[in-house]
């Protein structure tokens, strides 16, 4: 590879971004780094780490040998992603801005941000790959080879014109390999834990952020027979399948006899935003939990455009193992702006607000935010 192509890294802070920018200049690219500022409200607060962080990627950039840029999108990230993020929660879904950030940010003001500084392409520490395919002349998305880190469900809005320009060297890696690798160059995050969380949250109580930016009224929480047996502080605080902080543990199922469903824990089936009444259901896999299918809609093809309706794999949330589905066009008679999934196998807590990813075997085709679970007949 000509050392005069020109890359740009976004340089994070962490061990994946820093063997990222270490694996091109081996490749005998000219590697420039740039940290991203996205958030500035927490300069001062403990729970914010963007201040240790460029600390870390210009040591990182220091060890590599290639220049660093400290750049702010803040301005960019609170009007794209978290006002959408919060305009989300308020109405009681459960949005992702992780990959609102990637479509808006890393691949948007990032990419736009690095052109200009005359790079060809730029690059991430994200475990996916990009490869073109010879028959279609399309960039597809891929898995990372790493199947525990992989992170194509958070890369999956990216298009066309964004595949093409984008580099994920760890991507062909797994992570044991990164931290081995980052260990033997002497980089001094080679041990650095992973982030968690949201970025602009870090490690702070979730409920207590919130509680800033969106306003809550109390409401009953109810189980199933309709009974009132308890109290929930906001209905924007809860999301689907959520079985922590729901303040009623010690209280049975209406029926249950002495020691009958008295350690069933008790799980968020679903919200009525018009009532404002949160139900609750006792055991992991009772009926409301449960969904045969589910509306997407504000569809996005790495293709640019829809797969044809048929049988996919899909991921309704980050973690979850790819559940086999059949795709249908939405109710407008065209796959995209939205779409419908079935799935033969009922998936658990589909929540709206979320995206849902479709996959053909490793390329990850795109997806969708769920607007409906299609709940199991009973």
């Amino acid at each position: 590879m000509s050392s005069k192509t020109r890359v740009v890294v976004g340089l994070s802070g962490g061990v994946d971004s820093a063997v990222s920018a270490y694996l091109l200049k081996q490749q005998g690219y000219e590697v420039v780094g740039i940290f991203m500022k996205n958030w500035e409200d927490d300069d001062d607060s403990e729970y914010c780490s963007s201040n240790i962080d460029f600390v870390d990627a210009a040591a990182v950039a220091d060890v590599v040998g290639i220049e660093i840029e400290h750049v702010n999108f803040a301005a960019d990230y609170k009007d794209r992603v978290f006002s959408e993020f919060v305009r989300e929660y308020q109405a009681g879904r459960t949005p992702n801005p992780d990959i609102l950030c990637n479509a808006e940010i890393k691949f948007k003001s990032f990419l736009d941000h690095a052109m200009r500084l005359g790079a060809e392409k730029i690059a991430t520490g994200h475990y996916a790959r990009v490869r073109l395919n010879a028959h279609t002349g399309r960039h597809e998305l891929l898995k990372g080879l790493d199947p525990s880190k992989d992170q194509s469900y958070f890369l999956h809005r990216l298009n066309q014109a964004q595949l093409s320009k984008t580099l994920f060297p760890v991507g062909e890696l797994h992570k044991t390999e990164v931290r081995r690798i980052a260990e033997e160059i002497g980089l001094p995050n080679a041990k650095k834990k992973d982030s968690t969380g949201i970025c602009f949250i870090g490690e702070r109580p979730f409920r207590e952020f919130l509680n800033r930016y969106i306003s809550k009224e109390p409401g009953p929480i109810k189980d199933p027979t309709g009974r009132t047996i308890g109290k929930h502080v906001g209905l924007s605080f809860y999301t689907l399948g959520q079985r922590q902080g729901l303040g009623i543990g010690g209280i049975k199922a209406k029926g249950a006899q002495k020691g009958e469903g008295d350690h069933q824990p008790w799980f968020v089936a679903r919200k009525d935003i018009e009532k404002n009444t949160l139900w609750v259901v006792q055991g992991h896999d009772h009926p409301w939990l449960l969904s045969q299918g589910l509306l997407a809609l504000d569809a996005s093809w790495c293709a640019g455009v829809a797969p044809t309706p048929g049988t996919y794999a899909a991921k309704t949330r980050y973690r979850q193992a790819d559940a086999p589905c059949t795709l249908s066009p939405g109710a407008d008679g065209q796959t995209a702006p939205g779409f419908d999934l079935h799935f033969p196998e009922p998936q658990w807590a589909v929540t709206p607000g979320q995206s849902a990813v479709l996959y053909d075997g490793e390329v990850c085709l795109g997806g969708g935010v769920i607007d409906a679970a299609i709940p199991v007949a009973t």
